[in-house]
């Protein structure tokens, strides 16, 4: 896991380096900078308004003796999506919304819950308890 982390930690800044780069040759530096900023603002906008959705219709769901826990992967991917976006790149940006459109969401949140789902049978997850 830690390999995987570290070869994306390479790999990510150079692509978007590069293709930040070949933007700024195609449409210009200041259209690429604008392009970058209005998706950094527009992703800020949504990873609230969708961030603020889950936490309402959890805190619902909460009132009505129901289980969120479809919910807490909303949030996960919500705060993921949110963080990506801040980072500047077009790859990244891609990622971010991919994250938190809910439509494109659900694809994560069936893989995600198929990675918990083996972890849990395999045992292979830390349980905290409080004493």
């Amino acid at each position: 896991m830690g390999r995987i982390l570290l070869l994306l930690l390479l790999v990510v800044p150079t692509v978007e380096m590069i293709i930040l780069i070949s933007f700024g040759q195609w449409i210009g530096v200041w259209p690429t900078i604008f392009l970058v900023v209005l998706t950094g603002v527009v992703g800020a906008w949504l990873a609230k308004r969708e961030g603020l959705n889950a936490l309402r219709t959890s805190q619902l769901k909460m009132q009505n003796n129901e289980v969120p826990g479809d919910l807490l992967i909303d949030g996960i991917c919500i705060l993921i999506g949110g963080v990506v976006l801040l980072t500047p790149g077009f790859v990244t940006d891609l990622i971010g919304f991919f994250l938190l459109i809910p439509f494109t969401r659900s694809f994560v949140k069936g893989m995600l819950k198929q990675a918990f789902e083996r972890m849990a049978k395999n045992g292979s997850y830390i349980v905290v308890r409080r004493k």
